[in-house]
This record gives structure tokens, C-alpha cells and sequence, in this order.
């Protein structure tokens, strides 16, 4: 009896070993896979940049690199990583067109609609000839006080719709559409037209429509100290999260099989808008760029769409896209020790570039 028992149990340790060296062997396969698809490219380039400006950085930093479908690239810090969310302010006006365009593919808006439409005192206050595809290029024409940190402001109001209101009754400078003045105000107004047509609110249309299908779980627009909402410069997000909507743009609208926007709607937001306007006001940081739907073309094809997209600020949120070499990239900075500058993006963007081969005719 006991003898059979010792047979029975040999067996079951058996089994036992044979199962656990098989979840062995498919971990290491995963591990080795994980380390094939970073050991195909050499970043030494990057690393040493990184390296170089620790000191503007600070500690807490995640950059990513994507391309054919998977990371490439990822430099983390111990106390903040690819998952962990941050403040990306404007850098939430480029979820915000895509946003918009969820809608115009549905038919449900045009860009050519007029606000007034939708919001009737910007029709009372002179504002008739506004359009949605004015307020998610800069271009209303409405006054707004000069300098980037206006843009990141807290309202003075308790909803966004308050807010908008206010924009309604302030001065117009200009006829929409006759020049650019980079401002908070347009997304918002935007943001506002998509409230009246659902009655929904807007961090709720946005976890719908964009969020929720990218898979974009520490990403949100809600305002946790109360307040309005704020379209233009009130996203929480984490690299993880936004590479995966950048990676939805370069797969022309859609994420995993699925399709998010249609190919002409990714097209329409990555061509330049009104080029030929005078520019009033834009950020150093984006002098010399053209500007899309809710983002910034830095390079610029003869049939005026963009190679390189980007939606950057100083405070250290870079996401972009380059299509000529096919790869997606976003650096978030939680807390950087200094203003990042331009120059700082270049060389980041150079460093990968260096590695990647392009498709477009130089």
C-alpha cells in the first residue's frame, strides 16, 4: 500500500516538474523575444543624451519608441515608468481633434459647421462666422491674452460650459480664419460644441469614443479639484498610453483591428491648416511649424501633409510621429528641474533617427 502511494506521489511530482519546466520554457521564449525585438537596434546615441541632460530632466521620466508594432525603445526611471500618469497639458489638444473627428466620421458634424449653431450666444455676440474647424486650428479670431501659461491657467469657472460662455462675450481681434493666435480657447469651444450635440459630458464622450477603445486606461480629462474641464490643456496621461494612440495614427485610424477614425480623418488632422495665415502668436518651442488638427506639422510635404506631427511643450511632454520612418515616440517628464527647449526635442528626434532607415525622398 505505502509503496503505491510512493508511486502515486513520484508521478504527481512528476507531472508536476514537467508543467513548471514548460511555463519555464515559455517565459524564456517571451524574455528572448522581448530582447530580440529591443536588440535589433542600437540607441547608444539616445542613452548618451539622456545621460547628458539628467539635470533638466530630473528623476522621474519615461521615454518610448514604437515601431512595427512594438516598443523599440524604452528608457524608464525606478520611481516613474512607462505606466505612471502625469500631467501632458496641451499635448491633450491632439485627443481632442481626434476626438472631434470620431464625430465628422459619423456624419454626426462638420468642420465646417458654424458654433452658433450649436452654441447661440457666440451668435448673439457677433460671432457668427466661427467654425469647429476654426476652433481646433487657432484660428476664431477671438482676443486671448498673450504667453503660454495662459493656456495652462486654472478656470475661474465650475464648468465648461461656463467657461465657454465667458469666450463668447470677449473681443474679437480678428475675422475667423484670417490668423493664427495659439490659445486655449478654440479646443474648449470645441469640446463645448460636442456637449450640446450629445448632452453628454466631455471627459465622458472622450473615455467613449477615444480612451476606452486605445486601450488608454491612465489617461483621463476629469478635473479632480473641481472646476471646468479643460479640452485644451487638462489631460492626465502615461506613455504607455498615448504611444498607443500614436501608434493608431500610424496605422492609419486603427488600434489592434480596430478602426478608431477612417483614414481620411487621420489625413485631414495631419495636413497643414491654413499655411499661408500670419501668425500672431505661437510658443517658442513651435516657431517655424505649421499646425494640423490639434497638433504641430514639423515637416511638411509639397501637398502640405505632414512627415513629422507632434503635439510638444516645455514642460516636457513630447509625443510624435514620424511617417517617412514609420515609428511613433512620446517622452513624458513629470516633474523637469528646468524648461526643456526645442533644440533638446531635435536631438532626441535625431538620436532615433540616426538608427532608423527613411522611405521618404530627401
Amino acid at each position: 500500500m505505502q509503496i503505491a502511494i510512493q508511486k502515486n506521489n513520484l508521478a504527481n511530482m512528476s507531472l508536476i516538474a514537467k508543467r513548471f519546466c514548460r511555463q519555464c520554457s515559455h517565459i524564456a521564449v517571451m524574455l528572448l523575444l522581448c530582447l530580440s525585438s529591443f536588440s535589433q537596434y542600437s540607441f547608444t546615441d539616445l542613452d548618451a543624451l539622456l545621460k547628458q541632460n539628467e539635470k533638466e530632466l530630473g528623476k522621474n521620466f519615461a521615454l518610448l519608441v514604437w515601431k512595427d508594432g512594438k516598443i523599440i525603445y524604452q528608457k524608464q526611471t525606478a520611481d516613474f515608468t512607462s505606466k505612471s500618469q502625469a500631467p501632458i497639458y496641451n499635448a491633450g489638444n491632439w485627443m481632442t481633434a481626434a476626438l472631434v473627428m470620431t464625430f465628422v466620421d459619423e456624419g454626426k458634424i462638420s468642420l465646417e459647421d458654424k458654433v452658433s449653431r450649436y452654441i447661440p450666444l457666440f451668435g448673439k455676440y457677433m460671432k457668427n462666422y466661427i467654425t469647429v474647424r476654426n476652433c481646433i486650428t487657432n484660428t476664431t479670431g477671438i482676443h486671448a491674452d498673450a504667453g503660454i501659461g495662459r493656456i495652462f491657467d486654472k478656470s475661474k469657472h465650475e464648468s465648461l460650459e461656463d467657461d465657454v460662455n465667458a469666450y463668447a462675450k470677449k473681443e474679437i481681434q480678428a475675422n475667423p480664419g484670417t490668423e493664427f493666435y495659439y490659445s486655449d480657447m478654440g479646443p474648449n469651444i470645441a469640446g463645448r460644441v460636442l456637449e450640446v450635440i450629445t448632452k453628454k459630458s466631455f471627459d465622458r464622450l472622450m473615455q467613449e469614443k477615444v480612451l476606452r477603445p486605445l486601450k488608454m486606461r491612465g489617461t483621463s480629462f476629469s478635473n479632480d479639484e473641481g472646476g471646468a474641464i479643460n479640452p485644451s490643456g487638462g489631460a492626465h496621461s502615461t506613455a504607455s498610453d498615448y504611444i498607443n494612440f500614436l501608434s493608431m495614427l500610424l496605422n492609419k485610424g486603427v488600434f489592434e483591428g480596430k478602426k478608431i477614425l477612417s483614414e481620411n480623418a487621420v489625413n485631414e488632422m495631419g495636413k497643414a491648416q491654413f499655411a499661408q495665415l500670419p501668425v500672431k502668436y505661437t510658443p517658442k518651442m513651435t516657431e517655424g511649424f505649421h499646425y494640423g488638427l490639434g497638433a504641430w506639422i514639423e515637416d511638411i510635404n509639397g501637398d502640405g501633409s505632414g512627415n513629422v506631427i507632434s503635439c510638444n511643450n516645455f514642460l516636457g511632454v513630447y509625443p510624435f510621429i514620424d511617417k517617412c520612418r514609420g515609428y511613433a515616440a512620446v517622452l513624458i517628464v513629470e516633474k523637469p528641474r528646468e524648461a526643456l527647449n526645442k533644440q533638446f526635442y531635435v536631438q532626441i528626434k535625431e538620436a532615433i533617427n540616426s538608427r532608423l532607415s527613411s522611405n521618404c525622398k530627401e
